[in-house]
């Protein structure tokens, strides 16, 4: 049973939220404002954490830079609906995914199964890939490790994922609807920047090439690739 974190001050739609994801057997724990969501975030007890924006006193953005401090524990953000703005700082500070508010119950437990999907996944019959390295750059899927230059770069489960997937298909084009699909793990959605955002959080935390390009490049009309060097 995984445990699920939800910090909103709106007690009312919390209450019904907790009450449906508790039906679709998750183990979940509500707060009511940002600093007690962020001490309970760090506290190690939960898989995921649905995280508002709009809060008093800490606001949802404060309370993630402060969980993104020391925590790479997966964080959707609740967000006022049209509000791209949000969207786009929540992604940049590094949260997973966002649902818009108001969002039906059914929306949201689909997007925290995709991410936990992605972060707690089982084994497959697959053949395991323990390093795959391009360069400067190192990922190691088992772990969930990247390294550039021998460093460890500190990313999100999402940009893990999407940086994976790149790695696995380096000197490629990924087409955004791939990677939305296999990294976010739902559709691409229009006018979704989701991947754009993830992609260039990635490149401010990887190293240049000798060039003084990114590894990672946009190829018009296809998508991204990562540059064999």
């Amino acid at each position: 049973m995984y445990k699920v974190l939800l910090v909103d001050d709106d007690q009312e739609l919390i209450s019904m939220i907790k009450q449906y994801l508790e039906q679709e057997d998750f183990d979940v724990t509500a707060v009511h404002e940002g600093e007690t969501g962020v001490m309970e975030a760090l506290s190690g007890d939960y898989q995921l954490v649905v995280l508002d924006v709009m809060m008093p006193r800490l606001n949802g953005m404060d309370a993630l830079r402060k969980i993104r401090a020391s925590s790479a524990i997966p964080v959707l953000m609740l967000t006022a609906r049209g509000d791209d703005t949000d969207r786009i700082i929540g992604l940049e500070l590094g949260a997973d995914d966002y649902v818009a508010k108001p969002c039906t119950p059914r929306e949201l437990v689909a997007r925290i199964r995709a991410i936990l999907r992605r972060t707690q996944s089982a084994p497959t019959e697959e053949p395991l890939i323990t390093t795959l390295t391009i360069g400067k750059l190192t990922v190691k899927p088992e772990q969930r490790l990247a390294e550039w230059a021998g460093k460890q770069v500190d990313l999100t489960s999402t940009e893990f994922n999407l940086l994976e997937l790149l790695a696995k298909q380096a000197g490629k084009p990924v087409s955004k609807k791939e990677l939305s699909e296999q990294g976010l793990g739902r559709p691409l959605m229009r006018f979704d920047r989701s991947i754009d955002v993830h992609l260039s959080s990635i490149r401010q935390k990887l190293g240049l090439l000798a060039d003084g390009r990114s590894c990672i490049q946009t190829v018009y009309r296809l998508g991204y690739q990562l540059i064999r060097e």
